[in-house]
């Protein structure tokens, strides 16, 4: 019963009461014309540019400045959506979008994000959700065995690679023994933890490294070779020497699928020097740890079973729409002891199952596991495995038409369905800044709107760099993209010719 004297509640006396949810018809009105509205959308998708043509602030100022007072109907909420939002949205969709890595969803995912938003679950303990916890154990082990690691592997789900290799971090932060946990970084007794990257590996190696306190200083950049591969007696000089000097080698992360060039780190070797000196091994393979399903296209894997932990994304290369990242690992309790915390509220009771809250930083976890049962169910691994060769035939197909023309040279070797290139002027027609040509090739490709590509920096040289990964991009957007990379190149080459 509310109390009229106490000034904090006493204005709620006699408030309208709230409105009510929908009905279950008004609910039913609106998802048919969400999904009628989805699938019409993922018809005429390619009819979109890839990337909208706006300028910062536009779509803003389309939209209201104040949230609205009083309810409005999903119809005008939907012709909204589709007239301002959409047509000004990158569309990640397309079967041209050929840039970073895809993260297209399959219509399985689709379906299953709806699910999951109706049943409306947090899977943080096994109590709070024991089906969604042990679905989740399920698909990643499900993820491990198509992948073929071996069964020691168990997984959760979380929400990018950042998170995922973040946890390893402070796991691998826990197992070195310095008590970071109770005393935190630079506590009494302490020794400089240090971490081993190739200096193609992904950024957030070294943001985790911010973000558990260790500092960029801490992160050790190990150059890479001419195929843009960790250099392992490079790596073997670096430990030695941060031994020698009293530091204490904490992590190597080596990355199976680089983001410039999917290049493979030597990881067997790799596996040898982090055995020798007692360090964790992460081993980063958010692309193309789920080209491992093709058996023809495991070899460059081999070492990576004896990583203390591996993330995979299949929101990147299978379809499941983001985010779903998948950590393995073999020994739970470095995570545990890292980052287990549980008030009294949430204690569970004798005899529960796995919380699954202990193994990364957010308390609160979706159903990211209903998406990935549902994409294996309905898919099927040869399903999925169909779809990797393919990527990976039409990136080897572009690659060979790019190295037959003599207007490109290729940049890196072609790994699975990444492709790094150049535009060449030709013998004694070189460019004042080939950097500025080929960048000037791209923004021209990419203002066409019939494909997206993206760009790198490979041996101080822009690059461009296109990545096929999307179930939905066929050979004739191979095709619009040489033609957009053609058309592109000639007339930029044109204007290089009339400046001199």
């Amino acid at each position: 019963m509310s109390d009229p004297s106490n000034p904090s509640i006493a204005h709620l006396a006699g408030a309208r009461p709230p409105a009510t949810d929908w009905s279950s018809d008004e609910l039913a009105r609106a998802l048919a014309a969400a999904s009628e509205w989805a699938v019409g959308y993922r018809e005429r998708v390619a009819e979109f540019p890839v990337l909208p043509h706006v300028v910062p602030g536009e779509t803003r100022a389309l939209l209201a400045q104040s949230p609205p007072r009083e309810p409005e109907s999903f119809e005008s909420v939907l012709a909204d959506f589709d007239q301002i939002v959409v047509p000004r949205l990158t569309h990640w969709n397309h079967p041209g979008f050929l840039a970073y890595f895809s993260s297209a969803a399959r219509g399985p995912s689709v379906v299953a994000e709806l699910l999951i938003a109706a049943v409306g679950v947090n899977a943080m303990l096994w109590r709070t959700s024991p089906a969604a916890t042990e679905l989740e154990l399920v698909v990643t082990d499900w993820l491990r065995q198509a992948v073929g690691l071996p069964p020691c592997f168990r997984g959760v789900i979380l929400d990018t690679a950042s998170s995922s290799s973040f946890a390893a971090m402070l796991a691998a932060r826990e197992r070195a023994g310095e008590n970071v946990r109770v005393d935190g970084v630079g506590g009494a007794g302490t020794v400089p933890l240090t971490t081993y990257v190739s200096d193609q590996a992904h950024s957030s190696i070294q943001k985790a490294a911010i973000a558990a306190g260790l500092g960029l200083a801490s992160v050790r950049r190990i150059a890479s070779g001419p195929r843009f591969r960790m250099d392992v007696h490079a790596l073997d000089r670096a430990l030695a020497e941060d031994v020698a000097s009293g530091a204490h080698p904490m992590l190597i992360a080596a990355t199976l699928g680089t983001t410039s060039t999917a290049s493979m780190d030597p990881v067997g070797a790799i596996a040898d020097i982090a055995e020798e000196y007692d360090t964790w091994l992460h081993v980063d393979a958010a692309y193309a740890g789920s080209a491992a399903m093709v058996p023809e296209a495991r070899e460059p894997f081999r070492g990576w079973e004896r990583a203390d932990s591996i993330v995979i994304n299949p929101h990147k290369w299978l379809g499941t729409s983001l985010d779903c990242s998948v950590l393995l690992f073999r020994d739970p309790d470095p995570f545990r002891e890292a980052l287990s915390l549980m008030p009294e509220y949430l204690k569970p009771e004798p005899g529960d199952g796995t919380n699954l809250m202990e193994f990364g930083l957010p308390l609160g976890r979706r159903f990211r596991a209903l998406k990935l049962w549902v994409l294996f169910r309905c898919v099927g691994t040869h399903g999925l495995i169909d779809m990797l060769r393919n990527h990976m035939g039409m990136a080897a197909d572009f690659a060979a038409r790019i190295e037959a023309d003599d207007r490109f040279e290729l940049a890196a070797p072609v790994q699975f369905s990444t492709v790094c290139f150049r535009v060449r002027t030709g013998p004694g027609h070189e460019a004042p800044d080939e950097d500025t040509l080929n960048r000037r090739v791209l923004g021209r490709v990419n203002r066409m709107g019939r494909v997206f590509l993206s760009h790198t920096e490979l041996d101080r040289r822009y690059t461009i760099r296109l990545s096929i990964g999307s179930v939905y991009t066929r050979g004739d957007d191979i095709d619009a993209a040489l033609l957009s990379l053609g058309e592109a190149a000639d007339a930029e080459l044109a204007g290089v010719r009339r400046s001199r």
